[in-house]
């Protein structure tokens, strides 16, 4: 089967987030088929950008997937120059559509790019090749920006977004959701029950095979010395950003106030700097900063964690449901998690693999902890171990792969 993958901000080992097209990717084509990803030359996550030199496209190949990036203008934030990024993407893909249905003779066409306007290309794209079109849901869009960002629903741009996520219901052959809790919202916007696939985020496995015993370089060395003075870690790792709540995590790390406890963040992120002024002028010397780690050795950080930690804003828009890739780390690692969140699904409490308290409540989140630090080691592990044996059934992208592909046929 021939797979023609649409996603603007698909990335690869190699430059980086956004990690999910690139595995599915492997996977099937592991499975013997033939897969290629459309992406844009500028994405806002993507650690390294691919070098077109001036030239319009790029075609390469990683690990067995076939790659074209497409040439869009450079932005940066939210504003009027991401939006511009996106009619580049989508435009171009309009313009290419004839030569990509010729030259790659899909048999299915996916559009994924977490904003829904590339739906109209890639349906014109599947229908001048004959192909299955399938719509993927990352995000709700327009919904997230009118509930997170308070954008009227009369909005040009919502409107123009509330127009394409109307056409995916109606036009895709199947919707691929990540979130579990879409379906009465899908519906309402004219999508057949039928359509309907959930293949959540994932990790592969291969990543968590042969980690190391012990955390190179500067991080390491810190977390040793906090291993060597006793202290029960309370870890979290990835961005430092607003919808991360880690202002919760530092009053409860003041709520707490037991020399026992060590609490590490480790990573960046726009939120770093101020959460490092707040600490200070709080005088939490609990609490601990530390720089982002390759991707390589997150396996190895996650391992000197007793417990991870993972909050989230007390927000509607989670009543969809939630997939977060740093949870899934946290289960592969075999984490104890303290999960502080309210949303229509729980990861932690269907795996059995920790606590789940109220979001944006210190007092709540200090008590889960100091619960977590009463269970021996021992069941404490066994948590870890419930957490990595449900990820490892449910959500390894050689599960997910087959899932989803079981919505192409």
């Amino acid at each position: 089967m021939n797979i023609l993958l649409i996603n603007h901000y698909a990335g690869s080992l190699r430059h980086g987030m956004e990690y999910r097209p690139f595995y599915l990717a492997r996977e099937w084509v592991r499975l013997g088929h033939r897969v290629r990803i459309i992406a844009s030359s500028q994405s806002h996550i993507r650690a390294l950008a691919p070098h077109l030199d001036g030239r319009a496209r790029l075609d390469e190949t990683i690990d067995g997937v076939q790659y074209r990036w497409i040439a869009t203008p450079a932005y940066r934030g939210n504003g009027a120059a991401r939006v511009l990024n996106m009619f580049a993407f989508v435009s171009q893909l309009y313009r290419q559509g004839r030569q990509l249905a010729r030259e790659f003779d899909a048999d299915v066409v996916i559009a994924s790019s977490t904003y829904p306007l590339d739906i109209w290309p890639a349906h014109r794209i599947a229908r001048l090749s004959g192909a299955r079109l399938l719509f993927e849901l990352h995000d709700l869009w327009p919904l997230s920006p009118m509930e997170l960002g308070g954008y009227s629903s009369w909005h040009p741009f919502i409107m123009l977004l509330q127009a394409a996520e109307n056409y995916a219901c109606r036009h895709a052959d199947a919707i691929v959701s990540i979130l579990p809790k879409v379906r009465e919202h899908l519906e309402a916007h004219g999508m057949a029950p039928h359509k309907l696939h959930i293949v959540p985020n994932g990790a592969d496995p291969a990543e968590w095979l042969g980690v190391a015993d012990q955390l190179p370089g500067l991080a390491g060395a810190r977390l040793a010395a906090l291993r060597r003075q006793g202290k029960f870690i309370v870890g979290y790792a990835g961005t430092h950003g607003v919808a991360n709540a880690l202002d919760t995590l530092l009053a409860a790390a003041s709520v707490v106030g037991d020399e026992r406890f060590a609490f590490v963040l480790v990573g960046g992120g726009p939120e770093k700097a101020r959460l490092q002024a707040i600490a200070a002028e709080r005088k939490l010397s609990n609490v601990h900063f530390f720089d982002p780690v390759p991707k390589q050795q997150v396996p190895a950080l996650l391992e000197c964690f007793d417990v991870a930690y993972i909050g989230w804003q007390r927000q509607r828009l989670y009543r969809f449901g939630i997939a977060p890739n740093k949870l899934i780390d946290y289960m592969m690692a075999g984490c104890a998690i303290l999960h502080s969140v309210e949303a229509g699904n729980d990861p932690v409490l269907e795996a059995g693999c920790g606590l789940t308290v109220a979001p944006q409540d210190p007092a709540a989140v200090a008590r889960g902890l100091l619960a977590l630090f009463m269970l021996s080691p021992d069941e404490r592990a066994a948590l870890g171990q419930r957490g990595r044996a449900f990820a490892m059934a449910n959500l390894s992208y050689p599960v997910l792969g087959r899932r989803f592909l079981q919505a192409c046929a």
